[in-house]
């Protein structure tokens, strides 16, 4: 049993819905940012807007104040990316030396290119820091579906920790210690469910989904190399696992803003409309990665076109089909 803290709804909610049915009779707190967001749960019992249909148990504590994190055991993030420091930095006054961190999140900072990991431990030093990630919509981890993910982090302890804590008959956690593969799997896949949204916009099939996500299985293990990741990491849930559900579902707004863009809409409107897009922002800090560390991305190059330099996505696609000829397999490093 442990006292939890849960911050951000959303995937944030299916969590704390899971945890607190998980049988282990944890304490779960629900925190948002947004009083209204907390107002409407309180009224409705489910989160009607993110997760329709997931009740909220009456024993999850819901809460617009951070100090409760003073009394927690555990803090869980479920904060898109653009918002995880300010979130830190409000949420530093009030952690515990020891505290294990989850980081749920999937993302890069934009401008710094700074990798979640080293956000956190910027910001909140005092915490032990485990990035949870893997292929786990929030829809289906609210409705008890079975779901396997990995916990990864440099603090063997505190990964142990989670994976004890978080482990349910509808829940499994594996361990990992490759923090910034498993971060750059679980970001750099938003990228290419993008990229395969817009692939299905235009009408294209199952062979053209199926090319983008392996070579773009291997734009991300190329960039890993670079960072120093090991290149099996992406061969489980947090790359290949996450990356088929991100690709394939339409739980996945990266996919559903992809669709949008390749129907032609304007990919600005197509984030505005279908709400927050890790991928949208991750390929900007993808591209600058890949330009920084001297990798060849070229879906990521083509997408980043698109997306911020106005591209035609046809002559993109004529692009990637042009490419000089050239092996299948490449040294990665």
């Amino acid at each position: 049993m442990a006292n939890i803290t849960v911050l951000g709804g959303g995937f944030g909610t299916a969590l704390a819905v899971m945890l607190y049915t998980s049988q282990q009779q944890h304490q779960v707190t629900l925190w948002s940012a947004i009083p209204e967001e907390i107002e409407a749960m309180r009224r409705d019992g489910e989160q009607k807007e993110k997760l329709p249909g997931v009740r909220i148990p009456n024993g999850i504590a819901l809460t617009t104040d951070l100090s409760v994190i003073e009394e927690s055991d555990l803090v869980l993030f479920a904060i898109p990316s653009a918002f995880v420091r300010d979130t830190c930095k409000k949420v530093a006054p009030h952690l515990k030396e020891g505290t294990v961190i989850v980081n749920a999140g999937k993302g890069i900072e934009d401008e710094s290119y700074k990798l979640m990991s080293t956000v956190f431990a910027e910001e909140l030093p005092k915490g032990a820091y485990v990035v949870l990630t893997g292929p786990s919509h929030a829809e289906e981890v609210g409705r008890g579906i079975p779901t396997s993910v990995v916990a990864a982090s440099a603090n063997r302890m505190a990964a142990y920790l989670v994976q004890e804590w978080f482990s349910s008959p509808t829940f499994r956690v594996y361990i990992n210690d490759d923090v910034t593969g498993c971060e750059l799997g679980g970001a750099l896949k938003n990228v290419i469910a993008l990229s395969a949204g817009i692939s299905d916009g235009l009408g294209f099939g199952d062979n053209t989904k199926a090319a983008l996500m392996t070579r773009g299985l291997h734009e991300i293990e190329r960039l890993g190399a670079a960072l120093g990741s090991r290149t099996n990491t992406f061969a489980g849930l947090t790359g290949l696992g996450d990356l088929i559900v991100t690709c394939t579902s339409m739980h996945s707004r990266n996919r559903r803003a992809g669709i949008l863009i390749g129907e032609g809409t304007a990919p600005a409107d197509a984030v505005a409309q279908v709400g927050t897009v890790e991928g949208y922002y991750c390929c900007r800090a993808a591209y600058g990665l890949a330009k920084r560390y001297e990798v060849e991305m070229p879906i990521t190059e083509a997408l980043y076109r698109v997306l911020y330099e106005g591209a035609d996505v046809h002559e993109m696609v004529r692009g990637l089909m042009d490419r000089p000829k050239k092996r299948e397999y490449e040294k990665l490093t």
